[in-house]
């Protein structure tokens, strides 16, 4: 038996996996919709969940640029989900801060992202067992691609 992985399975599984969660299951969608704004906007309220950030480290933690994220939290200010306040020590750095209304919103979409799959809910225990332990083997850190 050989220890290369089939290239086509592989690929065969990741194009299932890929499908499962952003196409029959689109979460990213429901959120947008049923909070009234884009998902990246969406995903910047839950990046701050962990806490107030520079504009600087949230537009690294979105992998964007400066004025998109400056027009993103402009945005999320006028709307009542984030205030900017002058960083301490730097007058040139702005920390963008979670109101109560911008985690009510972040919590939101954390709990319709949280509900798992129909399809995942109809698997029978042993096979829903059987890919919880896959799963977990996949992520495990000691299993990194060469």
């Amino acid at each position: 038996m050989s220890d290369t992985p089939d290239q086509e399975a592989v690929s065969r599984v990741w194009s299932g996996m890929y499908d499962l969660v952003l196409r029959q299951e689109d979460r990213r969608k429901e959120v947008a919709e049923t909070l009234g704004m884009s998902f990246f906007r969406v995903k910047a309220l839950r990046r701050l969940l962990a806490g107030p950030m520079t504009m600087r480290e949230l537009t690294a933690e979105l992998a964007t640029d400066k004025p998109y994220t400056t027009l993103m939290v402009d945005d999320l200010e006028r709307r009542g989900y984030v205030t900017r306040s002058i960083a301490p020590g730097d007058r040139r750095s702005r920390i963008v801060t979670l109101t109560a209304a911008g985690t009510a919103v972040a919590e939101e979409a954390e709990r319709i992202l949280a509900r798992p799959p129909r399809s995942l809910l109809a698997l029978d225990p042993a096979d829903l067992a059987a890919l919880d332990r896959i799963i977990a083997g996949l992520r495990a850190p000691e299993r990194s691609a060469p």
